[in-house]
């Protein structure tokens, strides 16, 4: 009768068995937004992410700047943030950090965080926000606007500051 056994490191084991997160990692990344064949936006960034798990996301750590163009192909709105995660079975993008949107109008949104629903075209955010325009200052809490931000709704208005040219 033969008897064999062997001893095996468990920690070794255990990490054989453990789930590998898959990650995408790019350097400088250029991506063109289309819906129905019609470009929609260009978004660059220095650092893209992309986590193959439950939940498949992207991550933009570092930065990214979009630029959303009409049905002509000419810009219509702009948009930088420090970070944002985009939840690809979603079509949602949560934006953090010193979020700017700017229009052709002059008009300028910043706040902290903002969701871009790409599905509806979206802004809208639950979070405090200041609109600048060329004649005042707008601040208040919550926001919805197109993402071409000609128009946009803040939820409820805490003051405002009119400019006066010198």
């Amino acid at each position: 009768m033969l008897m064999l056994a062997c001893e095996n490191d468990e920690q070794k084991v255990n990490a054989f068995f453990q789930k590998k997160l898959g990650v995408d990692e790019a350097d400088t990344i250029e991506s063109f937004i289309s819906q129905s064949g019609q470009m929609k936006a260009r978004l660059t960034a220095p650092v893209f992410l992309r986590y193959q798990d439950t939940s498949q996301r992207i991550v933009l750590p570092k930065t990214l700047h979009v630029d959303f163009y009409d049905s002509t192909k000419n810009i219509e709105s702009r948009m930088d943030a420090m970070q944002a995660y985009y939840y690809e079975n979603k079509n949602i993008v949560y934006l953090k950090d010193n979020v700017k949107v700017y229009n052709t109008k002059g008009d300028t949104l910043v706040c902290a965080e903002l969701t871009w629903d790409q599905n509806l075209g979206k802004f809208f955010t639950d979070k405090f926000v200041s609109i600048h325009t060329p004649d005042m200052i707008i601040y208040g809490e919550g926001l919805s606007a197109p993402q071409d931000f000609k128009t946009f709704e803040i939820y409820k208005i805490t003051n405002s500051e009119i400019r006066v040219n010198q």
